[in-house]
């Protein structure tokens, strides 16, 4: 079975990652996302298939740097011991570093623009579009900004 990580932040990211669900059985998988109190139950049902890193917002910069620096970290950490071939995520400043590593170790990134933007992009967009083996939008709109991009349609 091929590996498949999953990683995205919490919140909306989460939710649209976590549609994903029915195929993950399909593959040897493993999900990464930041630890708040809306997360650490998924432990429970995902036991040794799932990885925290630190949860952080941008609205405190002078904290989140020091923990955006440790979860890139901890990202290298993981990925040596996950080593998957694909990364699949639906963004934000989480998946960065993990996309990346990724890429400088041969894995291939799948990115899934975020279904809440119909008209711009999104800063994660905007960085790993470049290194993104596939790049899936969800609005046909987002074609035009992000030409090499598959429509894959809403994931809800």
């Amino acid at each position: 079975m091929k590996k498949v990580l999953f990683i995205s932040s919490t919140g909306g990211h989460l939710n649209e990652l976590m549609q994903l669900k029915p195929i993950f059985n399909k593959y040897d998988y493993y999900i990464i996302t930041e630890k708040d109190k809306s997360t650490i139950s998924l432990k429970n049902e995902y036991k040794n298939r799932i990885s925290y890193l630190l949860y952080g917002t941008r609205k405190n910069i002078f904290t989140y740097i020091f923990k955006y620096v440790f979860n890139c970290f901890k990202s290298l950490f993981l990925y040596i011991k996950i080593h998957p071939k694909y990364i699949v995520t639906t963004g934000t400043h989480t998946a960065v570093p993990i996309c990346y590593i990724g890429k400088l170790f041969g894995s291939k990134i799948i990115f899934i623009e975020t279904f809440a933007n119909k008209n711009t992009k999104t800063l994660s967009g905007k960085i790993i579009y470049p290194i993104s083996n596939l790049f899936i939008v969800q609005w046909e709109e987002m074609l035009k900004l992000y030409p090499k991009a598959i429509l894959g349609g809403s994931i809800y």
